[in-house]
């Protein structure tokens, strides 16, 4: 007979609690998403380089709230943890940050993040992918993370970089864009990673 093999987080533990808010340098915070952040989802699915990059899709105010929504009950399924960066003194946010793909048998997760134009260029989005390592590794228990992005998009490359990601390869091909089919960087980060 051959033992299972234990999960690597334990079901359970992701969603025992709440989403935390995690506070970075500068005066920026992460937290969740609120429906008082509706127009401000709605705003990024307009904005040309998200739509570029991420493949949003136009929202309605009210679909924006359903997202937001959706958003949470993924933490209590433990799917996704997605946060909004946002100044700690309150205010609109400026991106969004988070995993998805969550395998907490498995032990990993991939990155998501995006910038508005009030958010971009300030360096937020280094230290931002550091904290969320730093929770999926240290609290929530998982061995590996990764970051995938378009090879076209170098801004998205530096923060894997910068944040401790090395490139492990290129994946061809990988995603459908409005441009058509783009090769991806494959960037990953393990616990034991110094």
């Amino acid at each position: 007979m051959i033992d299972a093999i234990p999960d690597v987080v334990p079901a359970g533990r992701m969603s025992a609690a709440p989403q935390p808010e995690l506070p970075l340098p500068g005066g920026m915070l992460l937290r969740p998403w609120t429906p008082y952040d509706a127009p401000v989802l709605v705003e990024s699915c307009l904005d040309p380089e998200i739509r570029h990059w991420n493949r949003p899709g136009r929202l309605s105010p009210a679909e924006a709230e359903d997202r937001i929504a959706r958003w949470g009950a993924r933490w209590t399924a433990e799917e996704a943890a997605i946060w909004a960066i946002a100044p700690a003194a309150g205010g609109r946010a400026v991106g969004l940050i988070g995993l998805a793909d969550l395998d907490l048998r498995g032990g990993s997760g991939e990155f998501l993040y995006w910038l508005l134009p009030a958010g971009r260029g300030s360096g937020v989005m280094v230290p931002a992918t550091e904290r969320v390592t730093r929770w999926a590794f240290e609290d929530l228990g998982l061995h590996r993370l990764r970051i995938t992005h378009s090879v076209a998009n170098p801004a998205s490359c530096r923060i894997a970089t910068r944040a401790g990601f090395p490139l492990e390869g290129t994946m061809r091909g990988a995603l459908l864009h409005a441009d058509g089919w783009h090769d991806e960087h494959l960037h990953a980060r393990l616990r034991t990673d110094g």
